[in-house]
């Protein structure tokens, strides 16, 4: 496969395995073409024109040929400067994939927690409401973006001369609809029970194994489950501290996130919801190897790195 391939396999995937239809997704698109269409020609010539094929701000390809063959990848969850070092002493790497956005997919982190409003609405939560209290929060992540590095990486693979991509919430799409399909099927009552159902899957045993498996941030584990949610595993990043309550009114009892900060956790304490927090690195990893299990079926070898806990379902 060549890269632009691998990349828009990623992009097709990420939209097959979105909460939002593909021609809701497709509407929004039109909506930007639309608004590109109107600019003036100084707008356009800084415009991301990516941003128009591509629904998800946080996936790129960084740096490479676009038509180079791939038959050896280096994968991580975080892609930084050693790892590229590391593809250049393996030798014969042709990609390195970075779960984790870097350089101008950084930049668009905030852009793509668009997701979240559409999430809470398909659990109960009016639009109106949702777009309300995700805006400060985009706000926020905007600002904190400003100040990164985002080209520190793309940098040194530049000069390395190592293509590099980013493939973010297309996989944590992925990683969302694994776990609530699991979830649905196995229909936990308490919320031990969803415990025991998340460490079916085998990157959260393996992670449990390694100290950092499926844990409850909030409620008891005799407590009774009620509606799940799945409102924190895709979407950019976490999202409003301020939703727990709304979430609660809207029907929710337990919510299965990625990772929880003590703000938010305690916002949901407050709304008497349970909270799961499956795990981050074992939950992108999830996702990140569904898309390889892809990759590897096209003849790819897949050399894992920077936190990816590799599991072939091909096997």
């Amino acid at each position: 496969m060549k890269i632009e391939e691998i990349y828009r396999l990623a992009i097709k995937e990420g939209v097959r395995a979105d909460f939002r239809s593909e021609e809701y997704i497709n509407q929004i698109q039109q909506r930007l073409k639309d608004r590109y269409d109107k600019m003036t020609d100084a707008e356009k010539e800084v415009f991301d024109i990516e941003r128009l094929s591509n629904p998800f701000s946080d996936s790129r390809i960084l740096f490479g040929d676009h038509c180079k063959e791939v038959k050896r990848v280096l994968v991580g969850i975080d892609i930084d400067g050693e790892e590229i070092l590391l593809a250049k002493e393996l030798g014969n790497i042709d990609l390195i994939i970075s779960h984790h956005p870097r350089g101008i997919a950084l930049a668009g982190l905030d852009d793509v927690m668009q997701l979240q409003i559409d999430i809470l609405n398909l659990y109960g939560v009016p639009v109106n409401i949702a777009e309300k209290l995700l805006k400060k929060r985009i706000s926020e992540v905007s600002r904190s973006l400003s100040s990164a590095n985002h080209e520190r990486a793309v940098d040194i693979a530049r000069h390395l001369n190592i293509p590099l991509m980013c493939v973010h919430t297309p996989c944590d799409n992925m990683a969302t609809r694994v776990v609530d399909d699991k979830l649905k099927e196995d229909k936990p009552f308490i919320v031990k029970d969803v415990i025991d159902s998340l460490m079916s899957i085998p990157e959260y045993k393996i992670a449990e194994k390694n100290g950092s498996g499926p844990k409850i941030f909030v409620g008891g584990s005799d407590n009774r489950v009620g509606n799940i949610v799945i409102t924190e595993m895709t979407g950019g990043t976490e999202g409003s501290s301020d939703i727990y309550e709304k979430l609660a009114q809207s029907g929710a009892g337990t919510i299965i996130g990625m990772h929880i900060s003590e703000k938010h956790r305690e916002e949901a304490e407050k709304a008497n919801v349970n909270v799961v927090i499956a795990g981050h690195i074992s939950s992108d990893s999830v996702g990140v190897n569904l898309f390889l299990d892809m990759l590897e079926k096209q003849g790819i070898e897949i050399i894992p790195c920077g936190g990816l806990i590799r599991v072939s379902r091909n096997v």
